[in-house]
């Protein structure tokens, strides 16, 4: 699309050959004679560059330059002026002129003058809309969510994106673990360096120390060449150590080395390699009763566990339902699908076993099945609509007008805690969840020990 470009002068001839040398090389020219004339054309068709006498009668040169930068400050404004007044030049360059031309001006020198301001103004543009990207993603436009839980995780974020902490994310499966480390990456310096990510959970006991340090060609049978790990991969970056409770004990004693010196040692070889790299891991699983049980290392975890961050399941922060929803409508192809009230009622009141993957995934399958752009409750599967109706074992008696979810809930944490003496990792292993998951749910209803029964 060729760059609009407006011409002020009082003189006409001037003004024409102008019109006409800036049209030869493919720009869309507006002309207008007079100061007043030119803002009424600047208002109207916000060209990409100005070119503007500085001596005219009415609204000078001087103060169109004024106006224009005062309201489009990204406009660039080229200054005409005659030939021995430098000094006039010099001043409508402090007020924000971009260069000046000075009459009689020879051809050549015009179009060069035209095609830099050009090219500089697309350059500002480009860098202004990578901003405009790079300041979306570091507002977690994928973390989607209005509930406190949500709120206070993208408040821990902001504040220590930037630091070299390494950062521990807690949640169940299916929260966004991997989308909470990515939003720290992104947020940080290390922005245009690698984010590397690697399930510890995924890579059998006999590869994983390969795949984290790399190895030497002989290392092992199979070793025909060297090989870079992740923490190599992601110098630099972003290390995302994703189900790090799974991590073989033997291996974490050169975890803890790797994060503690910043060097890894490659299998097979004996010289260190100095890296720069942050690390986030995460974990669905319990650490603290892996500490006791003997299958995780304290010292490696308090090293991982700098910055701990939780992320509520989604049964925590229903009121983030309608949002996403939503969001995850547009993503797979149905910006124009709404749910009718009675399914977002059915929607929210399920407890999300599978948290926000499992909401992905059904509201792909909606799209694929169903008969309008209205999403109706005899579309969800029978297990939401089932998991809605409250028909379960028995073990509640809920008054027939209904009862407070979040009271419910402090009722029972408090409950397990008075059956077990107050011992939260027993009182966390009598409600089937890790004991950070209890603390959190202590915090979030502020239980206290002073609220023990005598």
């Amino acid at each position: 699309m060729a760059a609009k470009i407006l011409i002020v002068d009082d003189d006409t001839s001037l003004r024409r050959v102008l019109e006409y040398n800036l049209q030869e090389e493919g720009y869309e020219v507006l002309a207008a004679a007079s100061g007043e004339e030119g803002l009424r054309l600047f208002a109207a068709h916000s060209p990409a560059l100005v070119i503007t006498d500085l001596k005219m009668p009415g609204i000078s040169g001087f103060q169109l330059l004024e106006t224009v930068k005062k309201q489009s400050p990204e406009t660039l404004v080229i200054v005409i002026t005659a030939f021995g007044a430098i000094e006039t030049a010099v001043e409508a360059m402090k007020l924000g002129a971009y260069d000046y031309i000075t009459k009689p001006f020879n051809r050549d020198a015009l179009k060069l003058v035209v095609r830099k301001a050009v090219e500089h103004r697309g350059l500002s543009q480009e860098n202004l809309r990578l901003k405009a990207e790079l300041t979306e993603r570091a507002d977690f436009h994928n973390i989607i969510g209005i509930s406190r839980g949500v709120a206070k995780v993208l408040d821990v974020v902001r504040k220590v994106a930037d630091s070299d902490a390494t950062v521990l994310i807690t949640g169940e499966s299916g929260t966004g673990k991997e989308l909470v480390a990515k939003a720290l990456h992104v947020a940080s310096s290390r922005r245009s360096a690698p984010f590397v990510a690697i399930n510890c959970a995924a890579i059998p006991r006999d590869l994983l120390e390969s795949e984290l340090f790399g190895h030497l060609k002989g290392a092992f049978t199979g070793a025909v060449r060297d090989k870079q790990g992740k923490f190599q991969q992601a110098d630099g970056g972003t290390l995302f150590l994703d189900e790090v409770g799974e991590l073989p004990v033997e291996l974490q004693p050169k975890l803890l080395r790797a994060l503690q010196e910043r060097e890894v040692e490659p299998v097979g070889g004996s010289v260190v390699q100095k890296l720069d790299v942050r690390v986030v891991a995460a974990t669905n699983s319990d650490l603290e009763e892996a500490i006791v049980a003997g299958t995780f290392r304290e010292d490696l975890y308090y090293r991982l566990a700098v910055i701990p961050v939780h992320l509520p399941p989604l049964r925590e922060r229903r009121e983030d339902i309608p949002l996403l929803l939503r969001h995850f409508a547009v993503k797979h192809g149905g910006a124009g699908v709404t749910f009718a009230p009675e399914a977002l009622a059915v929607l929210q009141a399920y407890v999300w076993p599978g948290n926000i993957r499992e909401l992905e995934n059904m509201v792909e399958r909606l799209l694929l099945m169903r008969n309008g752009d209205i999403i109706r409750v005899d579309e969800l599967s029978d297990k939401i609509r089932v998991g809605k109706s409250g028909k379960g074992t028995g073990v509640l008696n809920l008054p027939a007008e209904g009862y407070s979810l979040e009271q419910l809930e402090r009722e029972i944490v408090l409950e397990a805690l008075e059956r077990t003496g107050w011992n939260q990792t027993a009182a966390a292993r009598f409600l089937r969840i890790p004991r950070h998951v209890l603390i959190y749910r202590m915090e979030k209803y502020d239980i206290k020990p002073q609220e023990r029964k005598k």
